[in-house]
């Protein structure tokens, strides 16, 4: 192949709910990270990989940037730090709904902190703005940092301008082979995608404090001999039994949903039928205890 190829990381930041999963899934073509109207959805560093003949971007997905309240919190804050620092890209997003506040001031001036990464403004959801308010937020956008690469307007759900935003990031990519082989959407293992599949489920419909106090733990993951089901056994960890009772739901109703939606991802992942077992358990305060937060991977 005589045309040169560029490969490297991206990151996306921003306020919690501006986008970024919905981001990185549309550009990797299928769901790699979960998303929710909840804040902080995102709890690890998961890696997407697309692929273009020019070139491969492993996008990186991490919780968006806030205020700590808790040791994970802490821990969630720490693990963006270290991919911002490690990342050749960092995409800042703004959604096109909003105006740009303190928060988004304060994240865009971080950004000095990573004097290695080049840097791209991205206005998001712009198929729910109209062309003025588009306008409005690129020019203050725009205005957060003279060091932009790009400003790019763009529509994750309608895939709008999301060829110019891959075009524009790999250019700014180092020249090199590709990082992962074709035909790889992620490196995220199977146990946790499912794992995340079922905390997706969870966090539908709960209220304020309770999706942060969620985490899920796969025990099993099993092909039956005799059958083409796999079974998946897992639990739901909470922080009180008054949220075991809210996940659980009048007998039961409400984890049978959960199970429902959570059991349509997983078998689409996997590519069979699934019987899916969950049970609820209380582990007290979890996010604030350094060794339940080991347990629990974090």
């Amino acid at each position: 192949m005589s045309e040169t190829t560029r490969s490297g990381f991206v990151t996306f930041v921003g306020r919690p709910n501006v986008g970024k999963s919905t981001l990185t899934n549309a550009l990797v073509g299928e769901k790699i990270a979960i998303t929710s109207a909840k804040p902080q959805t995102t709890r690890r560093a998961i890696r997407g990989i697309l692929n273009r003949p020019t070139g491969q971007l492993v996008i990186v997905d991490t919780p968006g940037l806030h205020k700590p309240r808790t040791l994970l919190g802490e821990r969630l804050n720490d693990l963006v730090e270290q991919v911002l620092g490690d990342v050749d890209v960092i995409g800042f997003c703004v959604p096109a709904t909003e105006k740009v506040g303190p928060g988004d001031r304060r994240i865009a001036a971080s950004l000095d902190g990573y004097p290695r990464a080049k840097k791209v403004a991205i206005v998001t959801k712009t198929d729910v703005a109209d062309r003025d308010r588009i306008t409005e937020r690129l020019i203050e956008v725009d205005a957060l940092r003279e060091d932009w690469a790009a400003v790019i307007p763009l529509s994750a759900l309608t895939r709008e301008q999301l060829d110019v935003l891959t075009d524009e990031v790999l250019a700014l990519m180092p020249e090199g082979p590709a990082l992962y082989p074709e035909g790889i959407a992620t490196d995220e293992s199977v146990e946790d995608r499912v794992a995340e599949l079922i905390r997706e489920a969870a966090l539908e419909g709960v209220r304020d404090e309770l999706p942060h106090s969620i985490a899920i733990v796969i025990d099993d993951i099993a092909a039956r001999e005799d059958s083409d089901l796999t079974d998946v056994h897992a639990q739901i960890v909470v922080e009180r039994d008054s949220q075991k009772a809210i996940i659980i739901g009048h007998k039961g109703s409400r984890l049978a949903d959960v199970g429902k939606r959570a059991r349509a991802g997983i078998e689409e992942l996997l590519g069979s039928r699934v019987y899916l077992g969950l049970h609820v358990k209380v582990a007290k305060e979890w996010q604030r205890d350094a060794k339940q937060l080991g347990k629990l991977g974090f």
